[in-house]
């Protein structure tokens, strides 16, 4: 072990008196200290004798902070490997929201260098005294530069948050937009400014008004309350899973992934149903319960040893980012043409890369799926590798074509034959006009079925059973119906 070595020293929140008795005889008995930034209260109560150096000037010269802390791990290491070493001191706690201590101390290991932490209260305690709160059962604790680069909030709505470094109010415009993609805009929060200093000040605001706040600084805290006790994806694994558990339902414990298949299906279907109505209420009631199943058939996976939820995630969020490189890597592609050609060509390699290589393209296409849309995804595929018309009017000739092909028909086989590749002709058509066939056929029959219905009405108004209407009479009221917004 080299004589050398460095002291990683908290300098806690900033009031004098809350700096630890073992921090302070250090720094007395030092000869210099080198602090990460000279922007902290107690930097103008530290002992007269020292010689203080700070990394201020990389901060002013840095555009990121990541390239800044990398600097800043560089030169106190550097400066550890001299014979008398270095005494490093940050604000608050060197492990808490104080990202240089913990790489300092995994590369002096790694090199042999001694480390040594001196502890200092962090900015977590006199903030939450400030608040009057305690922190426990779970209290998220957050860096706001994480959040400036989100688009939604990494950390559960139903539990609350703490979030530090909100420094700027560029930092807390870019904070709270994150935030409102989960919280309504007027969610009250507080803002905890200087907490552990005699200047200590709370305010509390709503959401949308925190980047407006006078006393934003260095040490400023946001701390977001809880959007409430069942908002959060993890609090809904725990409902199911207690309907699931021994004391739970006795209907849901008797379900399996075969049982549980047709209401699967169904409330797919019911999603559909309430998309083609453009009913975001029942939208947001159907998604709920698609999502009640999909859950329930993780928990029962669990409960069998296949996977869990943490599974399902992963493997989905692993494969979203791989397949989108123009938009977690590097890749430049144009247009959606290319993001398609290029999405074919990586699910190429994931099966070559799984022992599929020789799978025909169209076998990712369910079986199970109804036959138009079955369709659509062949011809879609196809044209992904440049199967296709090179413009719409060859489709339109295919469609005459078939057509005539099935007036010409011989027998009853021949037409079923013919009818099968004009619908597909017609669904290729549909595709090259960007219409979602199912969509389309599904929205034909909804009419279909309103203007039928309103021919029942019309009869029964007239006392008159449907079948007893001509279909002169049926046709009038049809024809009626369709002018009907």
């Amino acid at each position: 072990m080299n004589r050398a070595g460095i002291v990683l020293l908290g300098l806690g929140p900033g009031d004098p008196g809350l700096i630890t008795r073992e921090a302070w005889n250090i720094l007395e008995e030092s000869s210099e200290v080198w602090l990460r930034t000279r922007h902290h209260p107690l930097v103008n109560a530290l002992p007269a004798h020292l010689s203080v150096h700070s990394f201020d000037q990389l901060y002013e010269q840095g555009e990121k902070f990541q390239i800044v802390y990398d600097q800043i791990v560089d030169q106190v290491l550097s400066l550890g490997r001299r014979a008398q070493g270095v005494v490093y001191a940050v604000p608050g706690h060197p492990y808490v929201a104080e990202a240089t201590c913990p790489a300092i101390a995994q590369r002096a290991n790694e090199e042999g260098l001694s480390v040594r932490v001196i502890e200092g209260l962090s900015y977590v305690e006199p903030t939450m005294t400030a608040l009057g709160l305690d922190p426990l059962p779970h209290t998220a604790l957050v860096d706001a530069m994480e959040l400036t680069a989100a688009n939604v909030p990494p950390f559960p709505p139903s539990t609350p948050a703490l979030i530090c470094q909100l420094y700027s109010r560029d930092v807390a415009s870019d904070v709270k937009l994150t935030l409102m993609a989960l919280y309504p805009d007027e969610h009250p929060v507080q803002l905890v400014h200087a907490a552990g200093t005699p200047d200590a000040v709370v305010e509390s605001l709503a959401l949308y008004e925190i980047d407006r706040s006078p006393h934003i600084g260095l040490l400023t805290t946001l701390y977001v309350p809880a959007l409430g006790p069942c908002t959060s994806f993890e609090a809904f694994q725990e409902v199911v899973a207690s309907l699931r558990a021994p004391d739970g339902c006795p209907w849901d414990r008797e379900q399996t992934h075969q049982t549980l298949r047709s209401g699967l299906l169904e409330e797919t279907y019911e999603v559909l149903a309430a998309i083609d109505a453009d009913d975001a209420g029942a939208m947001r009631e159907e998604f709920g319960d698609l999502v009640l199943l999909i859950v329930m058939h993780a928990q029962i996976a669990a409960e069998y040893g296949e996977f869990n939820m943490s599974d399902v995630l992963r493997d989905i969020n692993h494969k979203i980012v791989h397949r989108h490189p123009h938009v977690f890597g590097d890749l430049d592609i144009g247009d959606t043409g290319d993001v398609l050609l290029h999405w074919e060509r990586v699910k190429a390699e994931e099966r070559a890369a799984n022992g599929k290589a020789e799978a025909s393209l169209l076998d990712g296409v369910n079986f199970s799926i109804p036959a138009l849309l079955q369709a659509y995804e062949y011809q879609l595929r196809a044209a992904h590798v440049g199967f296709d018309w090179p413009d719409v009017e060859g489709v339109w000739e295919k469609l005459n074509e078939e057509i005539n092909e099935f007036r010409d028909a011989s027998d009853d086989r021949a037409r079923a034959d013919e009818m099968g590749d004009l619908l597909l002709a017609a669904v290729n058509l549909s595709r090259w006009y960007k219409i979602d066939p199912e969509s389309a056929l599904r929205e034909a029959n909804a009419r279909f079925r309103e203007r039928f219905s309103q021919i029942e009405d019309a009869a029964r108004a007239q006392n008159r059973p449907l079948v007893d209407l001509t279909l002169d009479e049926m046709e009038d009221l049809w024809q009626l119906a369709k002018k009907r917004p």
